[in-house]
Parts: C-alpha cells; sequence; structure tokens
C-alpha cells in the first residue's frame, strides 16, 4: 500500500482503523496517567517511545520490511518531531497538571481545528449532511463536557494540552498531503524514531537542571509506561496512518471525536472516575455520528 491521496475506492477498513486508533489514544491516557502520577513526563515520553520503537524494529524484521530511504521519507520522518514528539511532549506535560477525564475531553477539539485547517490549506469542503454529522459529534463532545464534574485541573495543564492539540492537528493536514511508496510500518517507524530523538535530547537537557530521583517510581508505574507505549505510540499511529492513507485529514479529524467515548470510559474503569447519564449521552451521539459519517461514505464513496 503507498502514501497517497485518497482514493475513489472505499473499505470499511480505513474509518475502522481511525476508530481503532481512537480507542488506543483514549484508552493509553487513562494508563499514562497512572504512570505520570509517578514519572516526570520528559521521561515517560522517552521511555514510551522506546518502547514502542523497539515493538515496532521487531515487527519490522518479523515482516521483513526494509526502510527505503528517501526525501519524501525524510521529510515525513522529520513530521515525528512534530508528532509525537513536540505534541506528545505538551500533552503529557498537561497529563500531569489535570485528569485523564479532561485531557481526552479537550482532544475533542483537534477534529475542528484540522477541518479549519484542512479549509485553508487544503481549500477541502463539506458536504452539508457531512457538516451536520460533524456537528453532531461536536454537540456530543459538548455534552460529555459539561456533563464533567467540576474541578479537574490547572489552567496551564489546560493550555499546555491545547498546545500538543494543535500540533497534532497540523500534523494531520500536512500528513495528509505526503506521496510516496512506502509501507505505514516503515513510515510509523521512522516517525517515532525522529520522536524519540527529540524526546531523549529534550531529557537529557532537563537532568542536567534538575535530576531526576527514580527512587520512588514503583514497578507498577513503569509496566503502565510501557504498555502506553506500545498502545499510545506503536499501536495507534499504525491505526491512524493506516486510515490516514485513504481518507480526507478531516474526515481523520472526526475519529478524533471518540477518543473522549474511549478515554472516558477507561477513565471509570482504571481511574474510579464517575459517568454522569449527560456523558453517556454524549458518548451514544458521538458513536452515532461518526458512524452515520462511515456508512454515508460507504454508499456515496466521497467524502468531500
Amino acid at each position: 500500500m503507498s502514501w497517497s491521496s485518497p482514493s475513489s475506492s472505499f473499505s470499511l477498513r480505513y474509518p475502522a482503523s481511525l476508530a481503532a486508533a481512537a480507542a488506543c489514544w483514549g484508552v493509553a491516557t487513562a494508563v499514562s496517567k497512572q504512570a505520570v502520577s509517578q514519572i516526570p513526563p520528559l521521561l515517560l515520553l522517552s521511555v514510551q517511545l522506546t518502547v514502542s520503537v523497539a515493538v515496532l524494529l521487531v515487527l519490522l524484521g518479523v515482516q521483513r520490511v526494509r526502510i527505503e530511504w528517501s526525501p519524501v521519507m525524510v521529510r515525513i520522518g522529520l513530521l515525528g518531531v512534530l508528532n509525537p514528539g513536540v505534541s506528545y511532549t505538551l500533552s503529557l506535560l498537561g497529563l500531569a497538571r489535570i485528569t485523564a477525564s479532561l485531557s481526552v475531553l479537550l482532544w475533542a477539539v483537534e477534529p475542528v481545528l484540522i477541518i479549519g485547517l484542512a479549509w485553508a490549506v487544503l481549500g477541502k469542503r463539506m458536504k452539508p449532511a457531512a457538516m451536520v454529522l460533524s456537528l453532531a459529534g461536536v454537540g456530543g463532545v459538548m455534552l460529555m463536557v459539561s456533563g464533567r464534574p467540576s474541578g479537574g485541573g490547572s489552567m496551564s495543564g489546560v493550555l499546555l494540552t491545547l498546545g500538543g492539540v494543535a500540533s497534532c492537528a497540523i500534523y494531520t493536514v500536512v500528513a495528509g498531503k505526503l506521496a510516496g511508496d512506502h509501507s505505514t510500518l516503515a513510515v510509523v517507524t521512522v516517525q517515532q524514531g525522529c520522536a524519540l530523538v527529540w524526546a531523549v535530547s529534550l531529557l537529557t537537557a532537563s537532568i542536567a537542571v534538575d535530576p531526576i530521583d527514580l527512587a520512588a517510581v514503583s514497578a507498577g508505574a513503569w509496566m503502565s509506561a510501557a504498555g502506553s507505549g506500545v498502545i499510545y505510540y506503536a499501536a495507534a499511529f499504525w491505526f491512524y496512518l493506516t486510515g490516514l492513507r485513504r481518507m480526507e485529514a478531516w474526515v481523520a479529524g472526526l475519529s478524533i471525536n471518540l477518543i473522549p467515548v474511549f478515554g472516558v470510559g477507561a477513565g471509570y474503569l482504571l481511574l474510579g472516575d464517575d459517568l454522569s447519564i449527560m456523558q453517556w449521552t454524549g458518548a451514544v451521539v458521538i458513536i452515532s455520528s461518526v458512524t452515520a459519517i462511515a456508512l454515508r461514505t460507504k454508499a456515496s464513496r466521497s467524502w468531500a
């Protein structure tokens, strides 16, 4: 499969891949919250990316996929500095200051940013029906936000998280424009390798100023860091880029609406966060709107 612009041929595999990516990011946010309570964000990011890159390299060997270097691959790889590099640096710094539920709710802003960027940069416009369905998804997010208990974190955490969201939105629009004949696995590996260099560089500079005491970090926190690394980066980005190869950037953005559903649910199961009736209602609205868009796309074979 080549890295190309969206194709007229349609398969539910691609929106399903985007939904799977949203599930990975939502669940891994709750797992990362467990880890970041004991592990400093920059160290956590380095650990997560190290584990992810290691897993990806093993998969490259098992599947006998070669990384074929070209100017396009270099450009694609350097995008990894933006996402997951800059994006998740800001996100984890924010997550240390806010709750996991609030974090995933803030990530629901991303589809709006992607739609705006896709319109401004790519000249993409949605059909009226798609616009209505996307607004319904945003409405579902608002129900989840309004149903959130009061509190949940500092303003600095909110701003850092929104900075990460903006970086990810820019990545989605730019990545969707690139073309080439590289496997998804190779692209994800190279991007996350570049992100790992970014993370380790920041960590090294940080330790030089403020040494880290690892004595208080539990085995459970290290396990959460490793597990979230595989889910957050290796699995999620593979699913996301698989879908992004054949979907418009704004469609990929709409799939982000599913992150609060999985994230708040994971927060309930793993962290004991309570869910209100309004939040459950919002989750149903989001899932329904994303499903309707997928089915409409299958019927019309066009997202535009």
